[in-house]
């Protein structure tokens, strides 16, 4: 498989970690969205933590979303993700231009700025369970980081990456997130704490070659790691042809009046995958009635 995700324990199952190699599934997105290179590790890194956040998920049918709304040039962000290694997204400005941040590297947090990161769980209820904490850095794994302390009080470590080649195609993709469980010992949490302060970033690990297991072994090595689950990620959206002539139905019989007066077929675009599909005027007489 090429991008999957990997869920382990260690320290006698007081850690639990999950780790991803995401690069095809971020290329895609690129791809799909045409990204600025900013907006691809933007995007890229919210992918990545929304894919591993989604294997968290205990029902077969239970949806995530991560939702930023920000005050920087970038607006916003939307990822959806299911248990199954399934994820898709889209930037609400998919090209964003700003030099380099003060260590060189793009600058993702200033493409953001201020704002909200919603986490949005659809797990079959009435309502579904929504969480909200304000940005941090903008960088996304630090966000998600104080999202887990906050929201869900659970100590965590985040670390996510896009390293993008010359051409503006992305080179490598991926990331790690390390949960303590409530009985953690406190001598673990210090040496943990000591270890995550020492790593490589994502992107030098995944360079120097290590899949998610090497990466979790190199973080939780110490500690016994037990790799519990591989599964495979991709990009993937579920629109239709059908799915979207429901949309087009919930229109007003005045605005699809005015549109069929028009005389010409309409194309509208899915959000999260910008397919295209095309209405004739026939099609939209149909959907009219």
């Amino acid at each position: 498989m090429s991008d999957y995700i990997v869920r382990a324990t260690a320290a006698n199952a007081s850690i639990r970690a999950f780790a991803i190699t995401s690069r095809d599934l971020v290329e895609t997105a690129r791809q799909d969205h045409n990204t600025s290179p900013i907006m691809t590790a933007a995007l890229g890194r919210l992918l990545s933590g929304a894919a591993m956040m989604g294997t968290m998920l205990k029902g077969e049918k239970d949806l995530l979303t991560l939702q930023i709304q920000c005050s920087g040039p970038a607006k916003g962000l939307t990822v959806t993700a299911d248990s199954k290694g399934h994820v898709k997204g889209f930037a609400s400005n998919p090209v964003v231009e700003l030099p380099p941040n003060a260590e060189g590297h793009l600058n993702v947090g200033g493409a953001l700025d201020l704002g909200i990161l919603s986490v949005i769980k659809d797990m079959g209820m009435k309502e579904p369970y929504v969480g909200q904490c304000q940005l941090q850095t903008g960088e996304i794994a630090e966000d998600l980081t104080y999202y887990f302390a906050t929201s869900e009080q659970i100590p965590s470590a985040v670390g996510l990456g896009v390293l993008m080649n010359r051409d503006n195609t992305v080179k490598q993709a991926g990331g790690f997130i390390i949960q303590l469980m409530p009985f953690t010992s406190d001598e673990v949490i210090e040496k943990l704490e000591k270890r995550i302060a020492e790593i490589d970033s994502v992107t030098m690990m995944l360079e120097r070659g290590l899949n998610p297991e090497g990466i979790l072994e190199e973080i939780l090595g110490e500690f016994g790691v037990e790799i519990v689950d591989r599964i495979p990620a991709a990009f993937v959206c579920d629109c239709s042809k059908e799915r979207v002539s429901r949309a087009i139905s919930t229109i007003s019989k005045k605005d699809l009046d005015s549109i069929i007066n028009d005389g010409e077929s309409i194309e509208v675009k899915c959000q999260f995958c910008n397919k295209a599909y095309k209405f004739d005027i026939d099609e939209l007489k149909e959907l009219r009635k």
